[in-house]
C-alpha cells in the first residue's frame, strides 16, 4: 500500500527506550531508529552500533519512549464527539441532514470538517484509520492528497457511505441503501469506484439511532445481501466490517462473510467457532471490534448527558452488556481483537484512540501490554496493513510516537505525545482541542 510519495528529511532517533507493541511488552533499551528520505525505517538498534549516516538530522530521545503509532480502525469523521442531537437522529432528521451534505456547500463543509477531525486524530497519535462510515467521499479525497504529498496525515482506509437496508442503521445520512443482493452489490461497487478501500455493512439496528424498543441489535440485512458486498469486496481484496449487535446479527454477519464485526455481542461456541474459522472471510478468520469507547458511556453516564431519548438508553442496556462480556470471551477464546473507537459518537472524542485500550484492560480483561499489542499490531493485521506499519521494522514506514513513558507501565501517556510522525513525517509539537467536560466526566465515570 502506497503512503507519501514526496521525499522527506531523513533522521534519526537516538538513545531511546522503545515500546515494541509486543504481546509480551518487550522494549528494548538506548535504541537508534533510523528513517530514510521516503519516510521508511532503515535501522532500528543499539544506539552503541546503528552508524547514523551523514547528513541525517538527530533527534536525542534520552529518558524518552517510542512506540509505534496507534492504529483506530473504526472511525467516523462527520462530528467530534459531542453528546447527541435527537432530532437529528430520526429518520426525518437524517434526510434533511443528508440533502444538505450532498450539496455542494454540504459536501465542501462536510470536506473541512473531515480533515479537521482526522488531523485532530493524527496529533493524538494516531498514524493510521479506517473510515467505517462516511457521508460521502471526502475520506478517498483526503487520502489522494495525503498519498499524493500535497499534505501530511495518517494512512487512511476509507469506506465511504455504510451498505444498509432502506431506512436502516445510518441511512440515509451515512448510507447506500439497498433491498437486493444485486442492488448491494452494485453499492459495494460504487463505494469501490470512488475510492473506497474499506468496507461497512448494517447488518443490524443500532442504539444512536434506534426509534423503537428493541430495534438496536435487530437483524436488518439479509445473508445473501451482505454474502453480495464480501465477494465484491474481496474480489478487490478489501475487508468488510459489519455493525452488529446481536446474537442472530454477529450469526448471518460472520456466515456472510464478513472480516471484522464492529460492537459484537455475547459469545458462545458456534460464534467463537465461526470467528476463528470462516472460510468465507477474506484471510480465513474474521476479528472484533468492540468499540467499548462508544458503548460504556450509555452505562455509566446520565441521560441527560447523553442527551439520549428514553428509547434509545433502554436499547443501550443489552447491547452494551454484550460487548463487554463479548470483549471478554473473545480475549480468552484467541479472536482477534483490534482497537476501534467509534469516533464521532456520543462522548467519543477524535482525540481518545488512548482510552479504548484502557477500557480492554479496566473491563475487557486485558493486560496493558496487550492492550497496546491490539491498538498497534493486532489492529494492523485486522485491517490489512501490517505489512507496511504497526510495528518498528526495518522496510516499515516510520509510524511513531515519542512519548514519556513506555504505555505499557502507564496508557495514558499516549494522550500526550512528544511527536507524532507519520510515515516518516514529523507533526512537531502535535496539539488537540480538548472537550474538558467531556474529558472529566469519562475520567470519572471509568476511574
Amino acid at each position: 500500500m502506497s503512503h507519501i510519495k514526496t521525499e522527506i528529511e531523513p533522521f534519526a532517533i537516538e538513545h531511546a527506550t522503545v515500546a515494541t507493541g509486543d504481546e509480551d511488552g518487550r522494549t528494548l533499551h538506548d535504541s537508534t531508529i533510523v528513517v530514510d528520505g521516503l519516510g521508511r525505517i532503515r535501522t532500528v538498534g543499539p544506539s552503541s552500533e546503528v552508524i547514523v549516516p551523514p547528513g541525517y538530522h538527530k533527534i536525542d530521545a534520552t529518558g524518552k519512549v517510542v512506540s509505534p503509532g496507534m492504529i483506530n480502525g473504526h472511525v467516523h469523521t462527520f462530528s467530534k464527539g459531542k453528546p447527541l442531537d435527537p432530532e437529528g437522529s430520526t429518520p426525518e432528521g437524517q434526510r434533511k441532514a443528508a440533502k444538505l451534505a450532498h450539496s455542494p456547500i454540504g459536501k465542501a463543509a462536510m470536506y473541512a470538517n473531515s480533515r479537521s477531525n482526522v488531523m485532530t486524530l493524527l496529533n493524538s497519535g494516531v498514524t493510521t484509520i479506517r473510515t467505517v462510515g462516511d457521508v460521502g467521499y471526502e475520506n478517498a479525497t483526503l487520502r489522494d492528497r495525503i498519498e499524493a504529498g500535497r499534505e501530511v496525515g495518517p494512512r487512511i482506509l476509507p469506506s465511504g457511505p455504510m451498505l444498509a437496508i432502506p431506512d436502516g442503521h445510518g441511512a440515509p445520512l451515512l448510507a447506500l441503501e439497498s433491498t437486493t443482493p444485486e442492488e448491494a452489490r452494485r453499492n459495494a461497487e460504487t463505494n469501490i469506484d470512488h475510492g473506497a478501500t474499506a468496507l461497512k455493512i448494517a447488518a443490524t439496528g443500532g442504539v444512536t439511532d434506534s426509534q423503537v424498543l428493541g430495534e438496536a441489535g435487530a437483524p436488518q440485512m439479509t445473508i445473501e445481501d451482505m454474502s453480495a458486498i464480501c465477494e465484491t469486496a474481496h474480489a478487490n481484496d478489501i475487508i468488510v466490517a459489519a455493525h452488529a449487535q446481536s446474537r442472530e446479527g454477529v450469526f448471518r454477519a460472520l456466515k456472510a462473510g464478513v472480516d471484522t464485526i464492529e460492537h459484537g455481542c455475547e459469545l458462545d461456541d458456534e460464534l467463537i467457532d465461526l470467528f476463528l474459522n470462516n472460510p468465507r472471510s477474506l484471510r480465513g478468520y474474521s476479528a472484533l471490534e468492540p468499540t467499548l469507547s462508544a458503548g460504556l458511556p450509555m452505562k455509566f453516564l446520565s441521560q441527560e448527558a447523553l442527551h439520549m431519548t428514553d428509547i434509545q438508553m433502554a436499547n443501550s442496556v443489552d447491547v452494551v452488556k454484550g460487548m463487554v462480556n463479548g470483549t471478554q470471551q473473545a480475549h480468552r477464546a484467541g479472536i482477534k481483537v483490534g482497537v476501534g473507537t467509534d469516533t464521532a459518537m456520543p462522548f467519543v472524542t477524535q482525540y481518545g484512540t488512548w482510552r479504548e485500550m484502557y477500557l480492554l484492560v479496566r473491563f475487557g480483561g486485558f493486560t496493558p501490554a496487550e492492550a497496546f499489542h491490539a491498538g498497534t499490531q493486532v489492529t494492523a493485521e485486522i485491517i490489512g496493513v501490517s505489512d507496511v506499519t504497526g510495528s518498528l521494522e526495518e522496510g516499515k514506514y516510520a509510524d511513531l510516537l515519542v512519548l514519556d513513558e513506555n504505555p505499557v507501565d502507564n496508557l495514558r501517556t499516549l494522550e500526550h505525545p512528544l511527536l507524532v510522525v507519520a510515515a516518516g513525517h514529523p507533526v512537531w509539537h502535535p496539539h488537540v482541542e480538548r472537550f474538558a467536560d467531556i474529558d472529566a466526566e469519562l475520567d470519572e465515570a471509568y476511574k
